[in-house]
């Protein structure tokens, strides 16, 4: 995908969503694993205790695999519940609890909340993103709620974004609110910000 230029954040997000729909079930799987194996590699989640992530939905790059691995591992895992007022609350994942149906209809972890500020917890926080600019900044949905649960990440801990490949670009269009990310996985390696080290995946 090329620079954004002047494009809108709807505009991009559209530009996004339509290459991804692209994408078949077989890339997505493909691609999955070989992010789930490349972030599980990377010292940040090596020594990880607890780590923030995320239930994937459509055409996200899946974290179906990650979640599966890191409780293998005996990570606790925390995943998101929307609240009405689009902020994010937390739970435990816990595989033999199930999920249920949440706000907006997505899939979520059906054990008790344990409140906004539990994503402070977590040693690695793995986010959704439709892009990230050069300068880590990142291209959500658009509802803001990450915005906001990233506000209360400690400091000194990672936050990753899963893309595809050719969805980090030049720059993205941002405000002050956006939030940045440390670390970027893709299937054709990882870049992390700040110090511009990447790698293959």
């Amino acid at each position: 995908m090329t620079s954004p230029g002047h494009v809108t954040k709807a505009q991009l997000r559209a530009r996004v969503l339509a290459a991804r729909s692209a994408v078949t079930t077989a890339e997505r799987e493909r691609a999955a694993s070989i992010m789930a194996d490349c972030l599980l590699g990377l010292p940040d989640l090596v020594s990880a205790r607890c780590v923030a992530a995320y239930l994937s939905f459509g055409t996200e790059p899946s974290s179906a695999e990650l979640l599966r691995r890191l409780r293998s591992r005996g990570v606790r895992v925390q995943l998101p519940e929307q609240r009405e007022d689009r902020d994010l609350d937390w739970a435990i994942y816990d595989e033999s609890a199930g999920l249920t149906r949440g706000q907006r209809d997505l899939a979520e972890p059906a054990g008790p909340h344990l409140g906004v500020d539990a994503i402070s917890e977590a040693d690695v926080v793995v986010v959704p993103a439709l892009a990230v600019g050069a300068d880590g900044t990142r291209l959500g949905r658009g509802g803001g709620s990450y915005d906001r649960a990233l506000a209360r990440v400690r400091e000194g801990n990672t936050v990753v974004a899963l893309l595809y490949d050719d969805e980090l670009l030049p720059d993205v269009p941002s405000e002050a609110h956006d939030r940045r990310v440390d670390l970027v996985v893709q299937p054709g390696g990882w870049h992390r910000f700040g110090s511009g080290s990447r790698g293959p995946a």
